[in-house]
């Protein structure tokens, strides 16, 4: 049951299987985006707590430690017990998620599923990746595919709890240690996932989690000298800082997960309804507070202003409000600066003659609240059409062709996503072929799941995540070779 009351059970750093204050005694406050009060004061971890983290994540990789020398089904039943002791807290992991995050809680209860099976789809893969056997002539070659030692992950305040398991569960399947860094917006879950961890029977040093700021403890990661790889999901410039960092330090491996401004493409032989619909949950979906949200909406002129006329209507429907109460389908921003930012970029597609046809505007005085906003008449050269709003503004374009909507949807420098909505094969496979975007989804959107591979072309990062690809960032190839005496 939700419990908008529930209590933080763990606030310091997780260091080695233990729960311990900062090395600096620093806390700070994590906050309730629909109050902007304050929640609990956490540990902020830095450069120094980092150092005691990859020590201890050092200690247990180590070739003699107990983790390694687990067989892969001991790591699978070690993961599935993690499945269950989140099963057992999924309400109270659902609630501290909605308090910190502000998604209403029905959200935030499918996150915690959602993430229970990502972990347990990686565990089955602890005994499943491989390595070759090369002819050779007159040798014996082969290759083993070995887990890359200590890793370093970054993840976002969009998806707490979800981005989480898409770290853990590939790392942890191939028998690496972890050093994490949650947002600092929003690190609850992940204190109380440490704990379940630690419960399931985790080694010490296998999980770490430190809390704290990007510049420091994001920092500290990033340039580790002891850590072999860094993931990191983010903005575009905060990635650029990762990856330099990476390498002026120890060249260590570096897969990025990136922004979007994904088109949903909707034909005139389309049902409206099912469009209008399937539109307005690919970008309003969690406040559009996501990477893949499907930002630009660009609708055939035989249909548009049907299509507007309907997608108006339905923003101006959605319930926005206390992400606790039932039939609330979006809740505040995460912080007064992502809200300003969004209201700013409203500001800007009403002075660059984008046609407000919904909201537009904050909602009260407390809290982070934005009316769901739709725009039309929206050109491809105008800001919001260029770049990640994050936030719950649609925009609608018009389009008369496919080879032109082709062109104008790879013209960003993004590339996470797109969608098609047709009943022409053809034009779905033409469309499919020929964008720019790591995920394609035909006649739905934003289907991702634990065993289909998910990232993005150009800006929007580098490798995968998730299904057997997402295994390739934490594993090293060797190859072994043997002559014949």
């Amino acid at each position: 049951m939700a419990n908008p009351n529930a209590l933080p059970k763990y606030t310091k750093l997780f260091i080695n299987n233990e729960f311990v204050d900062a090395a600096s005694g620093k806390t700070f406050a994590t906050s309730n985006p629909a109050t902007g009060k304050e929640i609990i004061q956490v540990a902020e971890g830095d450069k120094a707590d980092v150092d005691l983290a990859v020590a201890a994540a050092k200690k247990a990789f180590h070739r003699d430690s107990a983790w390694r020398k687990m067989s892969p089904l001991q790591r699978t039943n070690l993961m599935h017990k993690l499945c269950s002791l989140m099963e057992r807290d999924k309400e109270f992991l659902a609630s501290i998620e909605t308090q910190d995050n502000g998604k209403p809680y029905a959200e935030a209860l499918f996150d915690v599923t959602i993430s229970i099976m990502t972990l347990q789809y990686y565990a089955g893969w602890t005994d499943k990746f491989f390595g070759d056997t090369i002819p050779a002539g007159g040798f014996i070659a082969m290759t083993r595919k070995e887990p890359v030692g200590v890793v370093g992950q970054i993840i976002p305040w969009n998806y707490p709890l979800l981005m989480l398991a898409w770290k853990w569960g590939p790392a942890l399947a191939v028998g690496c240690t972890i050093v994490m860094k949650p947002a600092e917006q929003t690190p609850l879950t992940a204190l109380h996932m440490a704990a379940l961890a630690k419960e399931a029977g985790f080694p010490a040093g296998v999980i770490n989690v430190i809390n704290g700021f990007g510049p420091t403890a994001g920092a500290a990661i990033s340039e580790h000298p002891q850590i072999a790889k860094v993931a990191f999901t983010g903005s575009v410039d905060i990635g650029r800082i990762v990856m330099q960092a990476a390498a002026t330090t120890n060249l260590k491996r570096v897969s990025l997960e990136l922004g979007g401004k994904s088109p949903v493409v909707v034909f005139e032989d389309a049902d409206i309804d099912y469009a209008v619909d399937t539109a307005h949950e690919a970008l309003f979906s969690n406040h559009g507070q996501s990477c893949c949200a499907g930002s630009r909406t660009y609708v055939h002129e035989k249909i548009y202003d049907k299509f507007v006329e309907k997608a108006a209507a339905k923003a101006k429907a959605r319930k926005v409000g206390n992400p606790f109460e039932e039939n609330v389908l979006q809740g505040p921003q995460i912080d007064d600066e992502m809200m300003t930012k969004v209201l700013g970029y409203i500001e800007s597609g009403q002075k660059q003659g984008a046609k407000l046809q919904a909201g537009g505007k904050r909602i009260g005085n407390v809290g982070y609240f934005i009316e769901p906003t739709v725009f039309s008449d929206v050109k491809d050269d105008m800001r919001i059409a260029q770049e990640e709003i994050f936030g719950p503004v649609q925009s609608i374009f018009k389009f008369s062709c496919i080879d032109e909507m082709i062109e104008r949807a790879n013209n960003v420098n993004f590339g996470l996503a797109a969608g098609i909505i047709t009943n022409d094969i053809n034009k779905a496979m033409k469309f499919a072929n020929s964008v720019d975007a790591g995920s394609v989804w035909i006649n739905c959107y934003d289907a991702v799941l634990p065993q289909t591979p998910f990232g993005g072309y150009k800006h929007s990062g580098i490798g995968r995540e998730l299904g057997k690809d997402g295994l390739d960032n934490y594993l090293e190839t060797k190859t072994i070779t043997m002559k014949l005496l």
